[in-house]
This record gives structure tokens, C-alpha cells and sequence, in this order.
């Protein structure tokens, strides 16, 4: 039996290279992280960008939506971990975490235990 997917909504913008997205659980907000070391935080159902803010100069290859904390985690390729609060854009947490480029995604691991910040 085949995959049918209904699309009940279209956003389309123009940007600098998307290298990942995350959908938030609860709010109509798209994540993107852009090649130019910027976060963008998309509304859906409005189709405007809600917030954007820079990370770094480099390439953010990969960002995720942490709901229950308020935040968004972010990996770029100059091998360092930020974490920042999506209503009031602080930073939360910045860490070297990593030796060589992001691939895949964050580590997942030290994700589920933020009990650690």
C-alpha cells in the first residue's frame, strides 16, 4: 500500500541554503538553520518569520527545538553547541562539543538529559 500525503499547507520564502529544519510540537513554527550561521524561526499558519537571530558566520548545519525547556539547540560548523531560549533569544549554554563538521544531527544523547543545565 502506498504513502498518501495530503498537504494542507504551503510556506515558501526565499533564503540563504537551508541545511536543516525542525518542526516545533505545539506552535505553527518551522526552524530552519542556514549556511549563513543564522536561525530562523518561521510561522506557518501567518507565513512571516517569527524571530531570526545569528549564531555565528559560519554554517549552522543542524538545529532542533527543545519544547519543554524553551529552547533551541544549535550545531555549526565552528565544532561549538548553543542553546538559547526561543522567547527571549539569550543564550543559554554555548560548549565545544565536537571535533570535526556536524553530519546528521546533534547529539541526541546529551539532549535527553538537560538536567545537566
Amino acid at each position: 500500500m502506498p504513502l498518501r500525503l495530503e498537504i494542507k499547507r504551503k510556506l515558501a520564502q526565499r533564503s540563504e541554503r537551508v541545511k536543516s529544519v525542525d518542526l516545533h510540537p505545539t506552535e505553527p513554527w518551522i526552524l530552519a538553520s542556514l549556511y549563513t550561521g543564522t536561525l530562523c524561526i518561521w510561522n506557518y499558519q501567518t507565513q512571516v518569520m517569527a524571530k531570526s537571530f545569528e549564531v555565528t558566520e559560519l554554517p549552522v548545519r543542524s538545529a532542533k527545538f527543545i519544547a519543554r525547556k524553551q529552547w533551541v539547540v544549535a550545531g555549526a560548523d565552528d565544532m561549538y553547541i548553543r542553546v538559547y531560549n526561543y522567547n527571549t533569544m539569550d543564550k543559554v549554554k554555548v560548549f565545544e562539543a565536537h571535533s570535526d563538521y556536524i553530519r546528521v544531527g546533534l547529539a541526541l544523547r546529551y539532549l535527553r538529559d538537560t538536567r545537566t543545565m
